[in-house]
């Protein structure tokens, strides 16, 4: 519309001289401030000077802007006076900041913006799908490999984690080597949902990740992020304490080579290489582990023999990138997974006691061991499509074998399939118990970023098919009548495929307020068939379909920092032995879970922090109660409500120049709100008398402790003139655990003691002038020599009116130390 046109439907709407008069003071009212307002004009152009059509140009301060023409021009009208930021975007260029200063009396204002290609050497676009930051309303925590490095040794994956908020790991052997699991906010390892580069490393059927199948791995990770509580959707199982997703991707554009040694207490060796080629060509690049770990255990013949090797190939286009990841991991551990008697575990003469391989006359069997292999495929690949829109493909194979193998005595050859042998009616024999699995799957993410506006569409995926082919072998009978070596006495298939979509919206209503939503569809079918190792028929079939959606906002707080509001629900299947061990008519409904995450961040130069509270609330969680099923087998049952509530409290501060503090506080309460708990009941003479029930409430949560705590004091000294050459530095963490129950009963005699430990580390890192570096570390853990145990399991029972306790516990290693040695070239 013209001036001459705005003038005239001003004043042809004024019927009276007065009312002319009127309108004519609005319209010249109207021309000064139009005249007073500038018109910015400009071009998006690359580095070589090509246009750039649909880049976005923002004024965030005005809530303003424009997108390029096919000639990278823009024009964003009626600016008034003032000072204002302006910022030129195109997906897969880096973004520009400019400064507009508009006078009074500037009728059009100019910027040109040059923007630079993102290079793909920075973290790659893979997980942006399962990945979450300060735009989201979720709670987490990001680790990269600088803040591993310190740490990495040799100890599985969740030793590195352990110093994250409301963590509390385990280890059967009690060192952190071999079987190893993690607890966040009190749920067991089979409730963390846990992805490589989006893909899902949780096992189909138990839910569970097994860190020793990937012995070192995170030496290939370039970055871990925890997300506690419900969290983003993501792929694979529900996450019912946290999601861990693991990004491994990176182009380094030189070469490269390191090498690593640690030798440590238990007779603890390390031997670890990796390599890259750099950029060859521009364009392509491998790289490479391969490692070695072997340690004695603390626990009597808890020893690990650990192999692992990770490749990975990449062609890295203009727009567009290609990767090939390959990695295998093999152990051989010797079994420590029963815990150590009660009565034994806090003697320090005794609790290194193993009662596997026991039942053998005279020495221990000596292979009693869990021996397993597992090998991944990954292809991905990721691709700007256009201004706005990012996609990401990825296809994955992982195959699994292996076996645990045990020597039983005295057993009921019947119960093996095994021909009836008269006289004796009972033989010692070894088996074995197999599991052979394929898993092979794909997923997909495809993303939208506005140019102008500002929101963020999200739109991914996964399915994936499971066959796991469980068998059981007799190897060895001391009688073994007619039967073969290797003789099959059960068989059965467990097939589930598993596929989700989800859709996710970043909105931003004002530069400071941005609503967030996530939809996720997930749907399960999930068949067995065959026999089990009780030689039971399992033919069975589950369909399940779970909604899972999520919402909150993000609040930019005008003094600093950010403060976030969200809530979701999470939907989670029974694992395996819900379905195996039940007939259908006691077969255990899905979890549901409820979650309110509330929290604010901030940051300044010297101080970074957060705290957040959060609600969970249960319905059909899951939970041993000491009942047995129609075949005489302890069973899970669903618990109608429980709860969890609490505060997180993190934050590191620089003190000094060379000393910073790093600490984090949970504080939480974990509750049922009632079930009915069923104890064994025998006479003076051990006669079986039935089952007793008792009604409990309001008791704690299995192991969910009401504090976690830790703390990080750092000294770094840089040494000479170039202080990023040589450095010293020092640490000492500590960690507390407050008492956690072994099952919902809230019995204090049935519970893990309190704990507090303490370690201390020590570095030295020199940089030659060639750019080699040498890295030393000497890591002294649970410096104070404390007796603790972070697992265990229990059964109760009543003896006339007496009540009783079978416990077994997993005691950590006491005071114990590692020397690492590395060299990068």
């Amino acid at each position: 519309m013209s001036r001459f046109h705005s003038n005239f439907l001003i004043m042809s709407s004024c019927n009276s001289w007065k009312l002319q008069a009127i309108c004519l003071a609005i319209s010249l009212f109207y021309h000064l401030s139009v005249g007073a307002q500038c018109r910015l004009e400009g071009t998006v152009t690359n580095q070589a000077g090509q246009p750039l059509e649909g880049a976005g140009i923002f004024i965030a301060d005005l809530q303003k802007g424009s997108v390029s023409d096919a000639d990278g021009r823009f024009i964003i009208e009626s600016i008034n006076p003032g000072t204002y930021t302006v910022e030129g975007s195109f997906l897969g260029y880096q973004s520009n900041r400019q400064r507009l200063v508009v006078s009074a009396g500037e009728s059009v204002c100019k910027l040109n913006f040059k923007l630079a290609e993102i290079s793909f050497t920075t973290q790659e676009l893979l997980v942006t799908a399962v990945r979450v930051d300060e735009r989201t309303p979720v709670t987490y925590t990001t680790l990269s490999r600088a803040d591993l490095a310190p740490r990495n040794l040799g100890q599985d994956a969740p030793f590195l984690m352990q110093w994250t908020p409301s963590a509390v790991v385990t280890s059967d052997a009690g060192t952190g080597i071999g079987y190893t699991g993690i607890w966040i906010r009190g749920s067991d390892p089979t409730r963390t949902n846990i992805t490589i580069n989006g893909i899902p490393l949780n096992d189909a059927e138990s839910q569970a990740v097994f860190w020793v199948n990937l012995p070192d791995f995170l030496s290939s990770a370039e970055e871990i992020q925890i997300q506690r509580g419900v969290g983003a959707s993501t792929n694979g199982p529900g996450a019912f304490g946290a999601t861990i997703n693991i990004n491994t991707q990176k182009v380094y554009e030189k070469p490269y080579m390191t090498l690593d040694g640690t030798a440590g207490s238990f007779n603890t060796y390390r031997s670890s290489m990796r390599f890259g080629t750099g950029l060859m060509k521009g364009k392509f690049t491998l790289d490479g582990r391969l490692s070695n770990i072997q340690s004695d255990g603390y626990i009597d013949r808890a020893s690990a023999d650990l192999r692992a090797w990770f490749m990975t190939g990449a062609y890295i286009g203009t727009k567009s990138t290609f990767r090939i990841n390959v990695f295998q991991g093999k152990e051989k551990t010797y079994q420590a997974w029963y815990g150590v008697p009660a009565t034994l575990a806090n003697d320090r003469a005794t609790r290194t006691f193993n009662p596997a391989g026991t039942e053998k006359d005279g020495e221990p069997y000596d292979n009693e061991v869990d021996d397993y292999g597992q090998t991944h495929l990954q292809l991905l690949y990721n691709t700007v499509l256009g201004p706005q829109w990012q996609l990401n493909l990825a296809a994955y194979y992982t195959q699994g074998a292996g076996f645990f193998e045990q020597y039983k005595a005295d057993e009921d050859p019947a119960s093996y399939n095994l021909p009836s042998l008269g006289e004796p009616q009972f033989t010692d024999l070894i088996r074995r118990r197999w599991l052979d699995n394929d898993l092979i799957g794909g997923t997909f993410g495809l993303r939208f970023d506005h140019p102008v506006k500002k929101w963020q569409f999200t739109w991914g995926g996964a399915y994936s098919n499971y066959i796991g082919q469980h068998f059981g072998e007799v190897i060895w009978a001391r009688f073994a009548a007619a039967s073969e070596i290797r003789h099959r006495y059960y068989d059965n298939d467990g097939i589930k495929n598993d596929f989700n979509t989800f859709i996710r919206l970043n909105y931003p209503l004002s530069d400071r307020l941005e609503v967030f939503g996530d939809l996720q569809l997930r749907s399960v079918d999930y068949r067995f068939e065959g026999y089990g190792n009780r030689l039971q028929l399992l033919d069975q079939r589950e369909n399940l379909l779970f909604f899972n959606p999520k919402a909150g906002f993000t609040y930019k707080l005008p003094s600093g920092g950010q403060a976030y509001l969200g809530f979701g629900i999470a939907q989670r299947e029974p694992n395996r032995n819900d379905y195996v061990d039940n007939p259908p008519v006691t077969r255990p409904l899905p979890e549901k879970l409820y979650n309110v995450e509330s929290g604010w961040r901030f940051r300044t130069n010297r101080t970074a922090g957060e705290v957040n509270a959060f609600y969970m609330l249960y319905h059909n969680q899951l939970a041993l109660n000491g009942q047995l099923n129609d075949v005489g087998e302890y069973m899970r049952i669903n618990i109608a409500r429980s709860y969890r509530y609490g505060l997180e409290l993190s934050g590191a501060h620089q003190l000094t120049k060379v000393l910073s503090l790093q600490a984090n506080l949970a504080l939480s309460q974990n509750r049922v709100v009632s079930f009915e708990e069923y104890v064994d009941r025998y006479d003076a003479d051990f006669n079986y008398l039935g089952q007793q029930a008792v009604e409990r409430t309001n008791t704690p949560l299995s192991f969910s402790p009401s504090v976690v705590a830790a703390a990080d004091i750092t000294y770094r000294q840089p040494i000479g003139k170039q202080k990023d050459h040589t450095h010293f530095e020092t640490a000492l963490q500590t960690k507390y655990v407050s008492r956690r129950y072994l099952d919902n009963a809230g019995d204090r005699q049935n519970s893990l003691d309190p704990f507090t430990f303490a370690d201390c580390r020590i570095g030295f890192q020199h940089r030659t002038a060639a750019d080699y570096r040498i890295r030393l570390n000497f890591v002294v853990q649970n410096v104070f020599d404390a007796m603790y145990s972070t697992n265990g399991w229990s059964y109760r029972y009543l003896v006339g009116d007496q009540l009783s306790f079978d416990q077994g516990l997993y005691p950590q290693a006491g005071r114990n130390w590692l020397l690492a040695l590395g060299f990068d070239f």
